[in-house]
């Protein structure tokens, strides 16, 4: 049951994202799930991989490289989920932002 509040969680922080954004497009409630679908899976499988690798250039940058890597994360969903659009890596990067806040928000009401 909880995976279902954090897939609706996580839909509702998208679509609250890509709302507020011009840079964002979601083009309907499909893509919207699709688009939780493969964040989840490359939040899961994907992330944790390229955080070990980048460990390195985060440390020497204090953490600032992590928004990098969040935004390139972004842009690979963009590209695997049709529906779903980001208009460029600036763009990514605000989005991978105000998606961290958004989720953090959405996140305490729903619990």
């Amino acid at each position: 049951m909880s995976l279902i509040f954090s897939l609706i969680a996580t839909m509702l922080s998208v679509g609250l994202s890509a709302y507020l954004l011009p840079g964002v497009n979601v083009t309907g409630v499909g893509p919207l799930f699709w688009t939780a679908i493969v964040m989840g899976i490359v939040n899961t499988l994907i992330k944790p991989v390229l955080k070990i690798i980048a460990f390195p250039i985060t440390l020497v940058t204090l953490g600032l490289f992590s928004v990098v890597l969040n935004a390139l994360l972004i842009l690979l969903i963009d590209a695997l989920v049709p529906g779903f659009s980001v208009d460029g890596f600036l763009w990514a990067m605000i989005f991978s932002l105000v998606l961290s806040i958004v989720s953090s928000v959405v996140g305490t009401i729903i619990k």
